[in-house]
């Protein structure tokens, strides 16, 4: 009977340490630039198999902004991007009654100045992340998901050097051609930060995992068919679909960028991923680089986790 007693013990404690060690994960999106980051944003949320323990807002300041009148509906004029995805990213919380989970403003431009350099962007974002990966207990990692500029990510390295061994930071951003190996950094999340991009890829030993937009290409919702799908009686569905009827009606289709990062994240065997070499004018060091998804079953995983 000891033994029997003291084997349900070891069970049971087995058991709660499983639980205990959910991994934990920092979203990083710069939320109010398009449509589908708030899609991201509830997926990973609702997941279980995680431990969300930070959502930071990031800038999307781009050009552009500087030219024209309007970008994606908002007056370009006195725009604060980061507020803006700040914003959002308490609206989504609030609406899923999860509002407990941290959610510090991120910087409100890039790192270093237009020419280069390094100087960080302190934030109230970059320095919860150096707090949390430095309270973690010897061989736990904090993974850290950026959908947009990557420059508080940046930031907590420059700032912290000691926390490179305590992440792993997964990005959406660049192209990567599988077959010609070639990079091309011409991108909008990379040209809103390109010091930090580069200043990721010369890190030697951070472990860095990049999905390029040519495997994110293919994860891609209809409108007609999002609309029916959507529960409006539900706070965070309407939410959802306010975003797309608000900001881009005239759309039949969305390529969904931030969520196919999301989901491979969550579900890499439904991913090919290899290992690559760094672009040629940066640190020459292996990454690993989200070549393909079977965007059909990713998007079904989508649908089937926001009824939970």
């Amino acid at each position: 009977m000891k033994l029997f007693y003291n084997s349900l013990f070891l069970l049971l404690l087995f058991s709660n340490n499983s639980f205990s060690q959910k991994q934990k994960v920092w979203l990083d999106a710069d939320t109010g630039n398009e449509m589908d980051d708030l899609y991201a944003i509830v997926r990973l949320v609702k997941e279980q198999s995680i431990d969300l323990v930070g959502l930071s807002s990031a800038h999307f300041n781009n050009a552009d902004l500087l030219v024209f009148e309007k970008w994606n509906g908002y007056e370009a004029k006195g725009l604060n991007t980061v507020a803006e995805s700040q914003r959002l990213n308490e609206v989504i919380l609030k609406a899923l009654n999860c509002f407990n989970v941290p959610h510090p403003l991120g910087a409100d431009r890039q790192i270093g100045r237009a020419w280069g350099q390094q100087d960080a962007r302190p934030s109230p974002a970059s320095k919860s992340m150096i707090a949390l990966a430095n309270s973690l207990p010897e061989g736990e990692l904090l993974h850290i998901i950026t959908l947009g500029a990557l420059t508080n990510v940046a930031s907590a390295l420059i700032e912290s050097p000691g926390i490179l061994n305590k992440i792993k930071v997964y990005s959406l951003g660049a192209k990567y051609n599988p077959k010609t190996k070639v990079w091309d950094k011409s991108e909008f999340n990379i040209r809103n930060d390109l010091n930090a991009f580069d200043y990721l890829l010369n890190l030697r030993n951070l472990d860095f995992t990049i999905m390029p937009l040519d495997a994110a290409f293919p994860l891609q919702f209809k409108r007609e068919d999002t609309y029916n799908r959507l529960d409006e009686s539900k706070e965070i569905e309407k939410i959802l679909e306010d975003r797309w009827r608000e900001h881009n009606p005239q759309d039949e289709n969305r390529i969904m960028w931030d969520l196919a990062l999301v989901e491979a994240y969550i579900k890499p065997g439904l991913c090919q991923l290899k290992k690559v070499r760094t672009p040629p004018e940066n640190t020459q060091r292996n990454i690993k680089v989200f070549t393909k998804i079977n965007e059909k079953a990713l998007a079904e995983d989508f649908w089937k986790n926001l009824e939970n």
